[in-house]
């Protein structure tokens, strides 16, 4: 498909319209967050961190839950904080946390890949930032070419904190600019000029910082095809290394901040297809490469370069470069994972404080994985990343015989009668048609969408 030019309607293709509202999970885990269960004992994590391997590097995801403005449209876990002394407190917290993880696992582990998300990480002071990260590298090993990344807000974002994520070797720095037309941001309470992203991103270059991504949401209030065209060629202006287009998850009953939105301003579910189908022509036309779902990178950038070698995963950050099999999450609510299963920190930053105070790993709920749970979430990662999966072989690995999965047929035949994916052989691999509905395809394998009420977002 190629690019809509601006007032030209976008004609879909019927099968992705009969999925495209298809309420399947984004598959960052499996199982899925949702399916987690509560009252997990910390104890068990702590035997897990015991058993990781110590000659493996681990991930490390920190979770700052404190915005300096509120955007209507975000569905994370965070508290809009006006004075700085909440997070100074959340920051004794979190070293506290950090100690207490590090002492339960093996030895001083090598960390490969590093990631402050939110909230707004950089609501931190500088020196705060600084504290957590020298304390870090005290406790962990950092492989020399460790990625260590920082979310950010350009609206808030200081020179000074400019300076010392340059100054601290951070190598990616993403934004969410989400969208550029004054009606969207005006729906969404995100004001946010085109200029003030394009500073930050040269001040942030400048300083050191080579890798940048930027966010883009299609399915916005007022949004069409054409504001987001708009959206794209302004933000390509950067020249940013990867950009994340996801289409807005309307669920007001997990994020009431959503309430604010105006349902009859969103695109229904043909004209959010056509916003992604259409941004997706205008990237691959200005040279980006499609990784994975939602994903676009340059093609000398490293997520670009893993998702042609099959090197591509996902975990709770989205497609990434990151094999790491243990990713130790810190922080109110972050969600880790090692070989043996996840667990998710309190998600109240009280209860989460009061845990860390009487020395207890702060794990709300958690899941341990069965021999099950591997073979279908190795087999839903090989779908959400390549597109593509040999079922056999994936069976093998397991332990398992042919037709394993004959319970995820009846979905699969239907999809390939719509063309969008063959199966053969025992090899499934979705054809170009089929790819906007990787999450439709991955689901056929889920066991747990059907146990319990998990309420998830649309398809396209």
């Amino acid at each position: 498909m190629r690019p809509a030019r601006e007032g030209e309607a976008v004609s879909l293709d019927p099968a992705i319209q009969k999925y495209a509202t298809a309420a399947v999970p984004r598959y960052t885990s499996y199982p899925t967050a949702p399916h987690f269960t509560s009252g997990f004992p910390s104890a068990t994590y702590r035997e897990w961190l015991g058993r990781v391997d110590r000659d493996r590097p681990v991930s490390l995801y920190l979770h700052l839950p404190f915005c300096r403005q509120v955007c209507w449209y975000c569905g994370c876990n965070m508290r809009l904080v006006a004075r700085y002394e909440p997070v100074s407190a959340y920051v004794e917290t979190l070293l506290r946390e950090i100690d207490l993880a590090a002492d339960a696992l093996p030895g001083r582990l090598e960390v490969s890949h590093l990631h402050w998300g939110g909230g707004t990480p950089t609501v931190l002071e500088p020196d705060d930032l600084e504290r957590v990260m020298t304390d870090l590298r005290e406790r962990f090993r950092f492989a020399p070419d460790a990625e260590l990344a920082i979310e950010s807000d350009p609206r808030t974002l200081s020179d000074a904190m400019v300076e010392r994520i340059g100054a601290l070797g951070f190598t990616r720095a993403s934004f969410g600019v989400q969208e550029f037309d004054p009606t969207v941001q005006r729906a969404i309470n995100r004001i946010q000029p085109p200029e003030l992203v394009a500073r930050v991103i040269d001040r942030l270059r400048a300083a050191g910082v080579r890798g940048i991504n930027v966010d883009l949401i299609y399915g916005l209030p007022h949004q069409t095809v054409d504001t987001l065209t708009r959206t794209l060629q302004t933000c390509l202006e950067s020249r940013p290394d990867r950009v994340a287009l996801f289409g807005y998850a309307h669920v007001p009953w997990v994020a009431k901040r959503q309430e604010r939105i105006p349902e009859d301003a969103l695109p229904g579910p043909e004209a959010r297809a056509a916003q992604a189908a259409s941004a997706e022509a205008f990237l691959v036309e200005a040279g980006y490469e499609p990784v994975g779902l939602d994903h676009f990178a340059r093609p000398e950038d490293p997520l670009a370069v893993a998702a042609r070698e099959g090197r591509l995963h996902r975990n709770f950050q989205g497609y990434t470069t990151d094999g790491a099999a243990t990713l130790l999450g810190f922080g109110a609510t972050a969600i880790g994972r090692t070989p043996f299963g996840y667990v998710q920190n309190e998600p109240s930053v009280a209860t989460w404080t009061r845990e860390v105070a009487q020395g207890r790993l702060p794990v709300a709920k958690g899941h341990a994985l069965t021999a099950d749970d591997a073979l279908r979430g190795h087999v839903i990662e090989r779908i959400m990343c390549d597109g593509a999966v040999d079922l056999d072989e994936a069976g093998r690995r397991h332990g398992r015989e042919p037709g394993w999965c004959a319970d995820a047929l009846p979905e699969l035949e239907a999809l390939q009668a719509d063309g969008l994916l063959t199966l053969e052989d025992g090899r499934l691999r979705l054809s170009e048609r089929g790819r906007p509905l990787v999450r439709v395809a991955a689901a056929a394998f889920d066991t747990y969408l059907s146990r319990a009420r998990a309420r998830h977002s649309v398809a396209v």
